[in-house]
């Protein structure tokens, strides 16, 4: 399929591009449709398995304003972008604003809290370099700087691997109208203006049993940059530029730092839309890219596994949501999918099942209905309209 905008099409005899045969058994036409240096390739939906007319439907969505704001939205099966739409919006880079974007391929966008998802699969490659601890090891001890804390008995039971899923049981406000960034209750933003971002996420009052209760935490998220930042003697930038985004061919990034010149594990990573895709692409392969194993496929099937309940009906892995809760036609029941979310309507959505992909990009970061938009577009466009797997 054609990279194309889908802004001021008409719905009615909306003319489909000729790549989009109808018929089940209808070969797969793909073909190399890259502006840039990419290794994308394209097909019609209908040779993906998909309805014939996704982009119809996915343009009337659009037009009828049940999907707004949207930045971007791609999707893929199978190496093969299916969809990709671009679209025009006001946006901001971590809180600086940017007035109104035209975006396109090869555009830069906040991906907020898929940040945390990323920098769980940069650990599962430093793991593998035996360069940071095994996830049972105790927390506090891998930072003997704060020995006032390692002494407390509550404090001494944490382990990394209470970090990775989010279950360290420490108070943290980043929730619900917590999580805006204009929020003075926002943890987040209270630990990158204290004058020890490490000492403020391990010393937050003990409210949990440690591994009992799933707290949303971007303070965890610090802690494990950090550990990977230690282990490496690189940034977090830096290595994730040699060991992940490198191999990928990401050759574009930025990862805002706070005014300790730290960056934000928790949120601060802008990719562009594909390669955000590309990264999706690669964790369905078992970590595996041009022949070569990139992150670990036991650590990906570990991270993916759902470990505790968030409370709003889905689960958690290591720095990974889950859930099971759309149809498939394709698929019988409803099939698990794996996601990283992000605020503001940041998505990155894997569908294992039928090795399928889909990121959205959007700009609502203070709305409180941020999660519909990207909800509609994974549930009612991508997963509504996958008839077969080929």
């Amino acid at each position: 399929m054609q990279r194309r905008s889908f802004l001021g099409s008409a719905v009615a005899g909306l003319a489909m591009p000729a790549a989009h045969a109808t018929g089940a058994e209808a070969a797969p036409a793909i073909t190399n449709n890259c502006k840039t240096a990419c290794d994308w390739l394209t097909t019609a939906a209908a040779d993906a398995g998909f309805a014939a007319d996704l982009e119809t439907r996915f343009s009337a969505g659009l037009q009828s304003g049940l999907l707004r704001d949207l930045h971007a939205v791609l999707v893929s099966r199978h190496s093969a972008l299916v969809l990709e739409y671009y679209g025009k919006g006001v946006d901001q880079a971590w809180g600086r604003p940017l007035g109104e974007v035209t975006f396109g391929e090869d555009t830069l966008h906040d991906v907020r809290s898929v940040t945390k998802s990323i920098v769980g699969i940069l650990y599962g490659i430093a793991l593998e370099r035996r360069l940071v601890p095994p996830i049972d090891a105790p927390l506090l001890a891998q930072f003997p700087e704060y020995p006032d804390l390692a002494a407390d008995p509550q404090r001494a039971r944490l382990t990394v691997r209470h970090a990775l899923n989010m279950t360290l049981g420490l108070e943290w406000k980043e929730q619900g109208q917590q999580a805006l960034y204009n929020s003075a209750e926002n943890s987040e933003i209270a630990m990158e203006n204290a004058p020890d971002r490490y000492r403020y996420a391990l010393d937050r009052p003990v409210i949990a049993e440690p591994g009992t209760r799933w707290i949303y935490s971007g303070g965890n998220v610090a802690l494990i940059g950090a550990l990977i930042t230690r282990g490496s003697g690189k940034t977090l930038p830096e290595f994730a530029r040699e060991a992940l985004f490198g191999p990928l061919g990401i050759t574009r990034f930025e990862w805002a730092a706070g005014r300790d010149g730290v960056a934000s594990a928790a949120s601060g990573l802008r990719l562009r839309a594909r390669d955000l895709l590309k990264i999706g692409r690669m964790l369905l392969d078992k970590g595996r890219y041009n022949d070569q194993q990139l992150v670990p496929a036991e650590w990906i099937t570990e991270s993916f596994k759902p470990v505790i309940a968030t409370g709003d009906g889905l689960r958690y892995g290591r720095l990974w949501y889950s859930g099971a809760n759309a149809r498939v036609p394709a698929l019988p029941g409803t099939p698990s999918w794996v996601a990283g979310i992000g605020l503001g309507g940041q998505r990155l959505w894997l569908l294992p099942d039928a090795h399928l992909v889909a990121v959205t990009f959007s700009g609502q970061y203070q709305d409180p209905e941020q999660w519909v938009s990207p909800i509609r577009v994974w549930r009612e466009i991508v997963l509504a309209n996958l008839l077969r797997l080929r």
